[in-house]
């Protein structure tokens, strides 16, 4: 089993995305990419953790590629719009890949740069690519939200 971290606005509809992807193992949502320890929702929320809202995935590489996960990543989101998606506005919703392996890493550059250069987006993108720190699960009513609720979007 393999571990990928990806932020991309407001976690819950991001989980899900990746929830019910075959292959996909387990999902939980957490905060990463900060400087303050064992932050809470309404932490992060205050835009002062450096958090970014993230799901941790993790995956059977046997099963389901990282990239496929970032194919998924790309297409489910704005990577052109910062520190924002949809009407979630602040840092903790920007839009970054976490890597934990030097292979992820070059996986996500390469992903990126064929993005950019496939020209989809009128704007720059502004993805950051970072490595993979301390992630801090959220609440537990922050787990599987939407799963709960019995629905698929935010909508």
């Amino acid at each position: 089993m393999e571990k990928a971290t990806f932020a991309a606005g407001c976690f819950w509809h991001v989980e899900e995305l990746f929830r019910t992807t075959p292959g996909v193992i387990s999902t939980r949502v957490g905060y990463t990419g900060g400087h303050t320890e064992k932050p809470t929702y309404h932490d992060v929320c205050s835009d002062q953790t450096g958090h970014a809202e993230a799901v941790e995935i993790t995956f059977d590489p046997e099963k389901i590629s990282y990239e496929t996960l970032l194919d998924l990543f790309w297409q489910n989101h704005n990577p052109t719009l910062m520190n924002r998606q949809g009407p979630d506005i602040g840092s903790q919703y920007r839009s970054a890949i976490f890597f934990h392996t030097p292979e992820q890493q070059k996986l996500a550059i390469e992903s990126k740069n064929q993005l950019e250069k496939s020209k989809k987006f009128a704007n720059p993108i502004v993805t950051q690519i970072i490595e993979a720190t301390g992630f801090f699960p959220a609440e537990d009513y922050h787990q599987q939200y939407l799963m709960k609720r019995g629905k698929t979007s935010c909508d």
